[in-house]
């Protein structure tokens, strides 16, 4: 009766449906009652009104079976629910790591992909990493999904039962392109994401430059974009010696984007609002970042601008 891609899809679409046939039952039963009402004391019956007190009865008849309902549903619900914690011992590791806005998956030895393969019929078990703010890591044909918290362990796992690929979303607000946050889950045949794994090329060793990290760390990212796209304030790339018109003391004055600028973008980033940018969104680094980091951001933005 119950299909999906893992083998965890039967426990949570049961509840599922549990829940949706009980809320059918009183949906129907309670429209159908009040209709009834109704037509059966309609005014125009001239039934007369009678005064009742509470029935002792009636009360108790509408505590105890909601509060089977709710034991049903908790029953079935932890039925689904205990065995996605409980992961078999020869489950295959993978890291799911998230950031502003997409996901990369960590195979070990330096070894990462933008696109989760997996092998048919194997555990895998799924680390969540955030490195920047809380994210929620999702598999809608495998019914899994947990919050994805800086600095807080977190884990999933499941086991693929059909080849294809399958959406993977993020499911926590996370910033303008947080829509976008999605990518592919992909199963195959064991033999094919054995050869797949041996042709991943080592990248993951390679660690972000210093000011990458800094702004990464300062949340930046969440409104200065990398790769061009306008988000709340200019995009990074190909900023360095770029020419702005900026608002400086109510006055429209050209700029080119220097140390200095940027220095001064970043301890008061109210002085010289680029046009098109509203004023006070951005708040001073000043006590956040030293003189020392501000040149490394500064120098991670001369890369993105080929200087």
């Amino acid at each position: 009766m119950f299909e999906g891609a893992s083998n965890l899809a039967a426990g949570v679409d049961r509840t599922f449906i549990l829940i949706l046939a009980i809320a059918v039952f009183f949906i129907v039963g309670i429209t159908t009652f009040m209709i009834w009402t109704l037509f059966k004391y309609s005014r125009k019956k001239n039934i007369p009104a009678r005064q009742f007190t509470g029935s002792v009865t009636l009360e108790i008849i509408w505590t105890v079976i909601p509060l089977i309902l709710v034991m049903v549903i908790f029953f079935y619900g932890w039925k689904g629910y205990a065995p996605m914690r409980k992961v078999p011992a020869d489950a295959m590791k993978v890291t799911a790591i998230g950031r502003m806005w997409q996901w990369s998956f960590d195979y070990g030895n330096g070894k990462l992909s933008k696109i989760l393969v997996l092998p048919i019929n194997k555990a895998v078990r799924m680390d969540l990493h955030s490195v920047d703010v809380n994210h929620g890591f999702f598999i809608p044909a495998f019914r899994v999904k947990e919050d994805v918290i800086p600095g807080y362990k977190n884990y999933l796992w499941f086991i693929p039962k059909y080849k294809g690929d399958y959406d993977i979303f993020c499911t926590s607000y996370c910033g303008l392109q947080h829509s976008g946050m999605n990518t592919k889950a992909r199963v195959v045949e064991n033999s094919v994401f054995v050869h797949w794994l041996d042709s991943l090329p080592v990248t993951g060793n390679i660690p972000d430059p210093e000011g990458l990290v800094l702004i990464k760390n300062s949340g930046c990212i969440a409104c200065h974009s990398l790769d061009g796209a306008k988000l709340v304030g200019p995009s990074f790339q190909g900023v360095y010696g770029k020419k702005h018109i900026v608002v400086t003391d109510g006055k429209e004055v050209e700029k080119v984007v220097d140390d200095a600028y940027i220095a001064t973008s970043i301890i008061d980033p109210g002085k010289d609002v680029v046009k098109g940018f509203n004023k006070g969104l951005m708040q001073s680094y000043r006590d956040k970042l030293t003189d020392a980091q501000i040149v490394q951001i500064t120098d991670y933005l001369k890369t993105l601008s080929g200087k």
